[in-house]
């Protein structure tokens, strides 16, 4: 294992002999992946992951990001693909198992065995790869992967059953058999592809888990600067000069959460993109009246609602407009900039689709005036508990979807749908967000 801070590697007898510490610097390990338990890791898979989310110390982050950020990470190196190596797998068990116990069995209850033994194994296998398709355990994409399997395996059962039937054993029972138990894995395999979005997905680790963790290197390394504590609540209005007061904002984005307007002005979104940004629950205390005051008072502001796909961020758009702590009496533009299930229910990207009781219950209470704005499909959606946060994307892909999103309502201003813009990566624009020494708030 690699010491961070000289790159020497270190046997676990190494580090053993030297308590933990790297044998050429002295440098404390955080992590000691033979004790740790499960999920394992080493100090420069966690390293890296930090740096990756906080793009090597330039982003902000929250904690509830870098849970979701590290769960894949953890995920997708623990869950590999090959799908070319599991086909052959497959093939070559099937046809060993079917050929050496089909032919003990041949003894005892005649050539029927064959037939039974290789529907017992595609049985088998079917069923694994079904319960694996549907499982809040496995990503999505590994989902996808098992879904697709059983479509295969269904064409592989079809095609090699009818031939083997005809060709060696001349059996229409065989024939039968194949035929059926082919097209029900393709039929599953379809089924499963088709209800993936609804499916939703539990964590393989836990908040209290990633705290640790983080606690544990912060003593060994010291404070992730990037990392945001908790939105603080504070009672004292700051004093804003009448010169400024005077002037208003042309454009405000107003998030469902303070942590989300937190990230955005931590990492100065509201500077590069010259606007306001506040949240609906009077995020930052210190100058949202004042702020808010400033904006009612320009009869050009554009308002963005920004929000997770849940039954609390669908009504944000409506509350915006219909309150009178907002701009119910102002004749405003307010647009939405998602997320709406829609999205998530319509993307080919793979959301992070989370389910709970709490959700389902919210849902069914929604009013008339936001369920008329949403599908049958997206209400269903969210009264089978589904949502999916904000905070499941990473700082970089949040502000570029907000960016983009304002760009194109901009350049199409009189659009009905919201001004979601698709993100596929990370790395899938050059942007780079500078950060500047003023604070909005």
């Amino acid at each position: 294992m690699k010491c961070i801070q000289c790159q020497t590697d270190n046997n676990l007898q190494e580090r053993t002999e030297n308590q933990g510490r790297c044998k050429n610097c002295g440098h404390p390990f955080a992590f000691e992946p033979t004790s740790m338990g499960t999920p394992i890791f080493t100090d420069a898979f966690f390293a890296k992951s930090i740096a990756d989310i906080s793009v090597n110390g330039t982003l902000f982050f929250t904690p509830k990001q870098f849970l979701y950020f590290f769960d894949r990470r953890l995920r997708g190196r623990s869950l590999g693909n090959g799908s070319l190596f599991l086909y052959i797998l497959y093939v070559v068990l099937s046809i060993w198992t079917t050929s050496f116990v089909g032919l003990i069995l041949s003894n005892i209850i005649g050539e029927s065995s064959f037939i039974i033994v290789s529907t017992l194994f595609n049985i088998i296998v079917i069923s694994i790869l079904f319960k694996t398709s549907q499982s809040n355990q496995v990503s999505p994409k590994n989902r996808q992967n098992n879904a697709r399997r059983l479509q295969l395996v269904g064409g592989f059962i079809v095609v090699a059953g009818i031939g083997v039937s005809i060709e060696i054993f001349n059996s229409f029972g065989m024939f039968a058999v194949a035929v059926i138990l082919g097209m029900l894995s393709i039929y599953l395999g379809t089924r499963q592809l088709q209800r993936q979005k609804r499916i939703s997905q539990s964590f393989l680790i836990t908040q209290s888990q990633v705290e640790n963790w983080l606690n544990r290197w912060q003593e060994i390394n010291g404070n992730s600067e990037k990392m945001l504590p908790s939105p603080r609540e504070e009672n004292t209005e700051a004093e804003i000069s009448p010169d400024i007061s005077a002037y208003s904002f042309d454009r405000v984005v107003v998030c469902d959460s303070a942590t989300i307007a937190q990230l955005l002005i931590a990492n100065n979104f509201h500077f590069e993109n010259n606007c306001a940004v506040l949240s609906i629950n009077g995020y930052p205390q210190r100058i949202f009246r004042t702020i808010l005051q400033m904006l009612k008072r320009n009869p050009e502001l554009k308002v963005y609602a920004l929000h997770d796909a849940s039954p609390r961020g669908v009504r944000l758009l409506h509350h915006l407009r219909t309150s009178r702590n907002w701009f119910a009496e102002n004749t405003v533009t307010i647009y939405d900039l998602g997320l709406l299930p829609r999205h998530v229910l319509n993307s080919k990207r793979n959301f992070f689709v989370r389910g709970a009781e709490e959700s389902a219950q919210q849902a069914k209470q929604l009013s008339p005036d936001v369920r008329q704005n949403l599908s049958a499909e997206e209400l269903e959606w969210l009264e089978l508990g589904n949502f999916v946060e904000l905070e499941s994307f990473t700082p970089q892909r949040l502000l570029q979807i907000v960016t983009q999103g304002i760009t194109r309502r901009q350049l199409s201003p009189d659009g009905t749908d919201s001004a979601f813009v698709e993100i596929e990566s990370d790395s899938s624009s050059g942007e780079a967000y500078l950060l500047a020494s003023e604070s909005f708030g």
